[in-house]
């Protein structure tokens, strides 16, 4: 799989959080997020973070974000969740935007993380939509390595 090293800045973040199995129902608060950013004119990056690995948290106490890149001076509502995703280096797969390209994508990360000697940090993986991407029915699988 290609993938590109890019070292992603703190982002300040809007969220919408769902806690449970993850799987299709993570696609309603994709959208209600989506909504949100709608009714108040944002356009910006989204991302996906499955905060918990689902091989050691029960799956009903899984928690899976929706979240918008804000600016710093954006003046968050009470509609909405907010929060802060710690930068640092990653490495970013381009993936088709379908479910089953992403779900093989994720069967083949780790296998490839080692192949080319990396390890991975304790932080979530991201998968990062941009306009453009999604536009031409892409993301990217972004996952946090050790520097």
């Amino acid at each position: 799989m290609k993938f590109k090293v890019e070292t992603l800045p703190n982002y300040r973040l809007a969220y919408v959080r769902r806690v449970g199995p993850y799987g299709s129902a993570n696609i309603e608060v994709m959208e209600k997020l989506k909504k949100w950013a709608r009714e108040k004119n944002l356009s910006s990056i989204i991302l996906a973070i499955q905060q918990d690995n689902p091989e050691t948290t029960l799956p009903e106490d899984c928690r899976f974000d929706a979240c918008i890149v804000i600016s710093e001076d954006y003046q968050i509502d009470n509609s909405i969740c907010e929060g802060e995703l710690a930068g640092g280096k990653y490495l970013a797969y381009e993936v088709k935007h379908t479910a089953e390209d992403i779900q093989e994508a994720y069967a083949n990360i780790f296998i490839d993380l080692q192949m080319n000697g990396y390890q991975i940090d304790n932080k979530p993986i991201l998968e990062r939509y941009t306009e453009e991407m999604v536009n031409n029915h892409y993301c990217e699988i972004c996952v946090p390595i050790k520097a």
